[in-house]
C-alpha cells in the first residue's frame, strides 16, 4: 500500500459537500483513470484519478462511482463498481479489491463489479433530468491524440442516455460542479 488508510468518513463528508452542489435529480459519474503500457509486456504505474480518489478512496483501476442523491431507491443513491477479481488477474496484475474492502475504504455501502455499470445505469436514468461526467479541465497537450477513460464515458452517454450532461470540474482541495 502506497500510504497509510485514510477514514472512510472523509469520503463520506467530501461525498456530502459534493452532492450538495449537484442540481436536483441529476446523476454524477465518475471513472478511474486507464492503466497505461509502455509495451505489450510492461505498464506503467498506475495514478488514480484525484476526483475518484477525492469521493471514494479507492485507488484502483476499472472503478466508477455514481451518484445519484434523488433515486427513488435508496440503494441506488451511491453504487461504486469495482473490477471483479479472479485467480488470473490476481497471478497476472495482482491483488484486487473486493467488495467488502472496497465499502470499508469508501464507505460506500453499494458495491457492484463494473460489468453490471452499463446495464444499472440506464435503469436509472429513466428518472435522472441530467448527468454530471467528470472531465480534466486542462489543456490536452500531453494526451491530444489520446481518448482517456472520462472521455470514453463522456462519448458513451451521449449516445446511450439522451439526458442534460453536466461536466465536472477538478478544482484544489475539491471539485466543483458547473
Amino acid at each position: 500500500m502506497r500510504y497509510k488508510q485514510i477514514s472512510n468518513t472523509l469520503f463520506i463528508e467530501n461525498r456530502d459537500r459534493f452532492i450538495a452542489q449537484m442540481k436536483p435529480n441529476t446523476i454524477a459519474v465518475l471513472t478511474s483513470n486507464d492503466v497505461n503500457h509502455n509495451n505489450a509486456d510492461d505498464v506503467m504505474g498506475f495514478t488514480q484519478n484525484n476526483d475518484l480518489f477525492y469521493l471514494s478512496g479507492i485507488d484502483q483501476e476499472e472503478s466508477i462511482l455514481v451518484l445519484y442523491p434523488d433515486a427513488a431507491k435508496p440503494e441506488n443513491r451511491a453504487i461504486l463498481f469495482v473490477i471483479e477479481t479472479s485467480e488470473q488477474i490476481k497471478i497476472w496484475d495482482g491483488e484486487k479489491l473486493t467488495k467488502e474492502q472496497a465499502t470499508a475504504i469508501s464507505g460506500v455501502e453499494r458495491v457492484e463489479w463494473v460489468q453490471d455499470f452499463e446495464k444499472l445505469l440506464q435503469l436509472m436514468a429513466f428518472e435522472a433530468d441530467g448527468f454530471y461526467l467528470g472531465h480534466n479541465e486542462h489543456v490536452k497537450r500531453v494526451t491530444f491524440n489520446q481518448q482517456t477513460q472520462q472521455d470514453r464515458m463522456i462519448l458513451w452517454e451521449k449516445k446511450n442516455i439522451h439526458c442534460i450532461i453536466y461536466i465536472v470540474f477538478p478544482k484544489l482541495h475539491g471539485i466543483y460542479v458547473q
